[in-house]
């Protein structure tokens, strides 16, 4: 009995139905053993990768580098290069995300042929005065084609198409990340290089002073040609080395202009001549929770391209398997354009079901299968080491930051104490009862001290934003912050300090 196309259509239906969607050869997902057992303080990885840390480069207290930061968030190059491969990544997902749909095509034809009738089979047909037989064709189409996602290998490749573009996503907030933090060291080397500078130039005018006392003691017999050897020689290193540090600060400077998407030249209005930011010298909570990762898109990153591997894996292990796609295609035909177009009496309909089994593909599929499998053991290496590379430099980051801490503790009071002997040898001098050299000496030990608490505020600063690239963002968006001095500040006292 003939089926009527009714019938045919709602058995093609019933088996779309019945077939698709229900196989999913990817293997199960789980975390490698490292990242499993990772500590409970400092116990579980964060699987949504929200990046929403709280903007805690503000805490600086500092206009100058808010600037300088929203400036490199707009107009650098490699975030918006990052920004480039993540539309095209989106790009990505949505093509392979297309094979789950029907594949549905329109067209309009027309064809004309002519040809001998002497040339056919049958010769010249007597009677009829035509030697040539014309025929003229316009036809409507509409074409349906659907395959069957039976084993899964179609939404697999949809996951790990999505998977691999919020890993690009969180690539690009690696990039703005590291473009922060880039950002920040060279803004307070700038701040750093820009205070020993100074002190450098102070420094030489108090050598030079002990230089011309140093001479003329000499002369009269006071002092030995070595102690006079000695002092030249300090006078001239500290007087070579002031080039080289204002080389190094030009360089620097060029270093935040590429950051910031702008010339060298071009910076004087953006960073000015005076530059105040806050050292800020709270401690880091003790046992911080583990899932504070979750913040670092690294980790989210290379988690979803192991979700991408496992997913590939799937999908091509689906293809040992046969393959079934549906087609439909219907219009009209007719000998003019108004025939063509008369869908009521000049319709054509076409239903068609193919089953494709792979029997010889040249060992095609199972070395696609072996590809992808050893790309899933690589990734889940990958995102192991990542998880604890992650730990460990936050633990390292947090212990520097203590150590550097300390160290600016040290050379605080020790900056107290530096300060107080050349107050005491002026006063001395002022009286008559001590030398000028003996101020000179005082003077010139404070403004070392001073270069070295400098070099440690930029320590205690870089350290601890080291800990805030190490977690991905900050860890308390509402702690009690203590700034201390930077730079040209760093010489004052605080309340939390003394």
């Amino acid at each position: 009995m003939k089926k009527s196309p009714n019938r045919i259509k709602a058995s093609l239906l019933l088996v779309a139905l019945t077939t698709s969607g229900c196989v999913s050869l990817a293997p199960r997902s789980a975390a490698p053993e490292i990242a499993a057992g990772i500590p409970s303080q400092f116990a579980k990885l964060g699987a949504e990768g929200d990046y929403q840390p709280a903007r805690w480069w503000e805490s600086f207290e500092d206009p100058v580098l808010n600037a300088l930061l929203d400036e490199a968030l707009a107009k650098n190059f490699d975030l918006a290069e990052a920004t480039a491969r993540l539309r095209a990544a989106e790009a990505r997902a949505k093509i392979s995300r297309s094979g789950l749909f029907p594949q549905v095509n329109a067209g309009l034809g027309s064809s004309y042929s002519e040809s001998p009738t002497a040339g056919t089979s049958f010769g010249a047909i007597p009677g009829a005065g035509a030697s040539r037989i014309e025929n003229e064709t316009y036809s409507s189409s509409l074409a349906f084609s659907y395959e069957l996602d039976i084993w899964g290998k179609l939404r697999n490749d949809a996951r790990a198409g999505r998977a691999d573009a919020n890993a690009s996503a969180a690539d690009l907030q690696s990039v703005r990340l590291a473009v922060l933090a880039e950002t920040i060291t060279s803004y307070f080397d700038i701040v750093d290089a820009r205070h020993q500078i100074g002190l450098a130039t102070k420094i030489i005018d108090v050598l030079g002073d002990r230089l011309e006392q140093t001479e003329d003691r000499y002369r009269r017999g006071l002092v030995t040609s070595f102690e006079l050897y000695q002092v030249r020689q300090e006078f001239r290193n500290i007087q070579s080395s002031l080039p080289q540090r204002e080389s190094q600060l030009a360089a620097i400077e060029g270093q935040l202009a590429v950051l910031v998407g702008r010339y060298s030249d071009n910076m004087d209005a953006l960073i000015g001549t005076k530059l105040a930011p806050k050292l800020i010298f709270e401690s880091v909570p003790a046992g911080l929770p583990i899932d504070l990762l979750a913040q670092r898109p690294d980790i989210y990153a290379e988690g979803q391209r192991l979700e991408s591997a496992r997913y590939n894996l799937g999908a091509r292990r689906a293809e040992r398997f046969p393959s079934l796609s549906l087609s439909a295609s219907t219009g009209s035909q007719g000998g003019n354009p108004s025939q063509a177009l008369d869908i009521f009496d000049n319709w054509v309909l076409n239903l068609g079901a193919n089953l494709t089994a792979p029997l010889f593909q040249g060992g095609r599929i199972r070395a696609n299968i072996e590809m992808a499998d050893a790309q899933y053991a690589q990734q889940t290496a990958v995102y192991a080491r990542t998880v604890l590379t992650a730990y460990q430099e936050v633990s390292s980051a947090i212990e520097r930051y203590e150590e550097e801490r300390q160290r600016y503790r040290f050379l605080f009071s020790q900056l107290d104490e530096a300060t107080a002997a050349a107050g005491l040898q002026s006063r001395r001098f002022a009286n008559g009862v001590g030398s000028y050299v003996d101020y000179l000496d005082a003077l010139r030990a404070q403004y070392q001290v001073q270069s070295s608490l400098s070099s440690a505020a930029r320590g205690v600063a870089l350290s601890r934003l080291a800990i805030h690239r190490a977690l991905g963002g900050s860890w308390d968006q509402t702690s009690d912050m203590v700034p201390q001095p930077v730079g040209d500040n760093a010489t004052a006292t605080s309340q939390g300090e003394k």
